[in-house]
């Protein structure tokens, strides 16, 4: 008895500390622009009841981005908290057969916060490599495979390998494929977009995004009766090719199935914040909603667009700006490619209706979670992370972020600092044209404070603050 009374008291001890940390859920949306949120878009007709619930009851950041302007680098940015073109992925994305990107000894935000107590899942898109196994050089789909989240410090896992129009078409659960792809899915043009390749029959196309609220609200079920605190990783599929939205939401806008899509997104996110409420979680539950980048639709003036025609994946300005008044696209190297919309709500915490004009990159969410936990983060560990946890808290500032870094689909960089934003190349390193060439000169600089559409580079005329940035660059990378 004398062993098991300090052992109970320890136990003890330990419980109470777990209690009173916060679930957290990160909902990471899949090209989700910075206009096709109402919170964000007074001029948007797409109804985000939800997303704006979030907006009225936490904290919106006007000022986020993504750390690059196309998907597999910001998850690994995210999850590791390391800028992704310090890794091997230079520039581009993978595929859905890639080959694993995390290396085997970083440390990840979901095996960090294991080891602080929490029960860790991801529900969603992967995008950074699965280890699928080989026979000869064929994939066999009935082994599991040898790397994804399940070896990353995720309790556990539901996915998908990439992006939803990369095959193969098949879920992933815990490491194991949960049904052999015997479908032969046929290529689709946009706004369906999808490239030719195995599926399996347990995953169609217009259910994805059901059968993952449906699993990240068991998740949520299943952990609200642990005393352990939990950290849900839902990485949402869409509004990303194909735009597909299921059949009870087509129509419900006039802007074509982009605009019905988005809005089954936001029905998406308003499922998993009732199954919180359900489960009585809301209070004791940080949640943060963002998006990996801007959106794919283009601005276009006059003639058809994605209204008149939905086989054209662009809006004019008069029916919707998908990315706001901001420059470029998608992959883009200016604001359109990686200002992203970004919530967080934690009641009780995070006063609600707050913004924050404060610059903040997906980047700085591990050390963020580390923070709000009061744990240490290992030496080498989450390098490009600075916890933005006094913002939500409206505590003092005590230690200014350095200039956070952007990173094009091309291998193109932006560095930004205050109001100053410097472009290392001389176009948009991504689809708008010109797309330059990464470090060709002029370089671009603006200044976001007066030309958020980044419409007059200040380059000659600004030439001491483009030096001080260009040095400002080079000491971080």
């Amino acid at each position: 008895m004398t062993r098991s009374t300090p052992l109970l008291a320890t136990l003890t001890l330990l419980a109470s500390a777990l209690s009173a940390q916060p679930n957290i859920l990160f909902i990471l949306a899949d090209d989700m622009g910075y206009g096709d949120v109402g919170a964000l878009n007074p001029n948007s007709s797409i109804p985000t009841v939800h997303l704006d619930r979030l907006a009225r009851e936490g904290m919106t950041f006007s000022d986020a981005h993504s750390p690059s302007a196309v998907c597999t680098p910001t998850r690994y940015g995210i999850v590791t908290g390391r800028y992704c073109w310090r890794s091997r992925l230079k520039r581009g994305v993978l595929n859905g057969y890639g080959t694993p990107l995390i290396e085997a000894d970083r440390l990840t935000v979901a095996s960090f916060l294991r080891d602080q107590g929490y029960r860790t899942g991801i529900v969603g898109k992967w995008h950074l490599g699965l280890g699928f196994a080989k026979e000869g050089k064929k994939f066999d789909f009935s082994k599991p495979v040898s790397n994804g989240p399940h070896t990353h410090g995720f309790d556990f896992s539901h996915v998908i390998p990439a992006s939803l129009d990369f095959p193969p078409y098949l879920y992933v659960r815990n490491g194991t494929i949960t049904e052999f792809p015997t479908i032969e899915q046929s290529a689709k043009k946009f706004p369906g977009f999808l490239r030719k390749g195995e599926r399996a029959p347990d995953l169609t196309i217009e259910n994805c995004l059901d059968d993952l609220a449906r699993e990240a609200a068991a998740f949520i079920d299943r952990e609200s009766r642990t005393e352990q605190p939990f950290f849900l990783y839902l990485p949402l599929t869409a509004p990303h090719k194909p735009v597909s939205p299921h059949r009870r939401f087509v129509g419900k806008t006039k802007l074509g199935p982009y605009g019905d899509f988005v809005v089954q997104v936001d029905a998406t996110v308003g499922k998993v914040l009732a199954a919180l409420d359900k489960a009585d979680l809301a209070d004791k539950t940080l949640v943060i909603y963002t998006s990996d980048n801007g959106s794919f639709m283009y601005r276009q003036e006059g003639g058809d667009d994605h209204v008149t025609d939905n086989t054209i994946q662009a809006y004019s300005p008069g029916n919707h700006t998908a990315n706001g008044e901001l420059r470029g696209t998608k992959a883009d190297i200016w604001e359109a490619g990686h200002r992203v919309p970004f919530f967080a709500r934690w009641p009780t915490k995070i006063q609600a209706g707050t913004v924050t004009d404060t610059t903040i990159c997906l980047t700085d969410f591990f050390a963020t979670a580390a923070e709000l936990i009061g744990a240490d983060i290992p030496e080498g560990a989450a390098p490009d992370s600075y916890s933005f946890s006094h913002l939500m808290l409206g505590q003092e500032m005590h230690r200014i972020r350095p200039p956070v870094i952007n990173h094009s689909i091309a291998g193109m960089f932006a560095i930004r600092r205050g109001a100053w934003k410097l472009v290392l190349g001389n176009g948009s390193g991504g689809r708008q044209p010109p797309r330059g060439k990464a470090f060709a000169k002029p370089y671009q600089l603006f200044d976001l404070s007066q030309d958020l559409a980044e419409q007059n580079n200040l380059i000659e005329s600004q030439a001491e603050i483009a030096a001080e940035l260009e040095a400002a660059f080079e000491k971080i990378r």
